[in-house]
């Protein structure tokens, strides 16, 4: 008896040994296949954005369902499935022909911190000029009501309007803010709140505002937080491992090395080349979690100009993690993405682009960013 119950014992014990050693070896597996996918020595531009105008480097693309994603809700992922080969680039091409970023204008919208577009501007008639030495001390109790920002411009003596400066002289002020953001439009109670400041300000500096209807500022706020409602839109990847999973830290660390910036708040941002995010990444896991099988890319579209064709560097991005990583491009459902599918996701946010730029608010511009915050 004593020796059956040895026997069991040992071949249980064994059993569990083997167990652990296959799981072992699996994530042994997983590393090495992260490591030989970000081995290569030279520059990778599997993160740089293609300098193809978006009609031609998105027509190859196509999505599962497509659509445009409000910001609330789950980004839908797209599933890369096959490009014609007359198209196709190899990772192979990928490391070795780099692309510089598309250089994109200036904004062509006035750099002043108030635009009459988005911001409820009230003068500020001034009994005599001041120095903006005496004017800013007194703005600095005036930034936000709510969370919506408020700023300042002055009138100089030639007439031009700029940013308040020390030195500066000004015969008018101006206080512009903002109507509306991703979150709410100005309501009744910001702006009574900014009226309130704003007479304690103008009793500070000798001056008189001239203060439009309230009725009228809220029409225009919900006006244009309607449009921003409409245009809050997210487009968003998914890579699914085909096999064992990938091991964060070593994820990590090669993608940082492959031009991503790690944020404090856990995702991974690929840089537009001008101090901007061009699209970014997350490994959906947790800070306990040690391995992941899935990894997401995200475009804020209203916030990336089509210039830069942040859904195709996007895409692109997508398809060659996917090669190095042994992973598969899927939609939420886990289903890949074929080629007609993401030719009509481009085509949809090539429209979305000329709505943006129909309403003067074009994708990426100061206007764009500061209401899509």
């Amino acid at each position: 008896m004593m020796d059956l119950q040895t026997s069991l014992f040992f071949a249980g014990g064994a059993i569990i040994i083997g167990v652990i050693s296959y799981n072992k070896w699996q994530e042994y597996k997983a590393k090495k296949t992260v490591e030989r996918a970000f081995s290569s020595s030279h520059d990778d531009v599997l993160m740089t954005p293609p300098t193809t105008p978006p009609d031609q480097s998105s027509a190859p693309l196509e999505r599962h369902e497509p659509r445009l994603f409000d910001a609330e809700s789950t980004a839908v992922p797209l599933t890369a499935a096959d490009i014609p080969q007359d198209v196709e680039l190899t990772a192979e091409q990928l490391a070795t022909e780099p692309q510089p970023v598309p250089e994109v204008e200036h904004d062509i919208l006035p750099e002043l911190p108030i635009d009459a577009l988005i911001d409820c501007t009230i003068p500020l008639a001034l009994e005599t000029p001041l120095r903006g030495d005496k004017i800013l001390p007194i703005l600095q109790s005036l930034r936000y009501v709510g969370n919506k920002p408020v700023n300042f411009i002055g009138e100089d003596s030639h007439g031009d309007w700029e940013a308040i400066a020390h030195g500066g002289v000004y015969q008018t002020l101006m206080a512009g803010v903002q109507m509306a953001n991703r979150s709410t439009p100005l309501n009744e109670i910001e702006y009574s709140e900014l009226l309130a400041s704003l007479r304690r300000i103008c009793d500070d500096l000798g001056a008189e505002p001239d203060v439009p209807e309230m009725t009228e500022v809220m029409q225009s706020a919900r006006t244009l937080h309607q449009f921003v409602t409409e245009h809050d839109a997210q487009l968003g990847v998914n890579i699914q491992s085909k096999g064992a999973a990938w091991p964060i830290n070593t994820l990590l660390s090669a993608l940082t090395r492959q031009g991503f910036d790690a944020r404090p708040d856990g995702r991974l941002v690929m840089s537009d080349g001008d101090n901007g995010i061009l699209f970014s990444l997350s490994t959906n896991t947790t800070q306990a979690q040690e391995i992941t099988s899935r990894l997401t890319l995200l475009l804020d579209v209203p916030r990336v100009a089509q210039a830069r064709d942040g859904y195709g560097a996007m895409v692109a991005c997508a398809r060659s993690l996917a090669s190095r990583l042994g992973g598969v491009v899927v939609d939420d459902s886990n289903q890949p993405l074929v080629d007609a599918q993401l030719t009509e996701i481009a085509d949809q946010v090539d429209a979305f682009y000329h709505d943006m730029d129909a309403a003067e608010i074009p994708a990426g511009s100061v206007r764009a960013l500061r209401l899509f915050s």
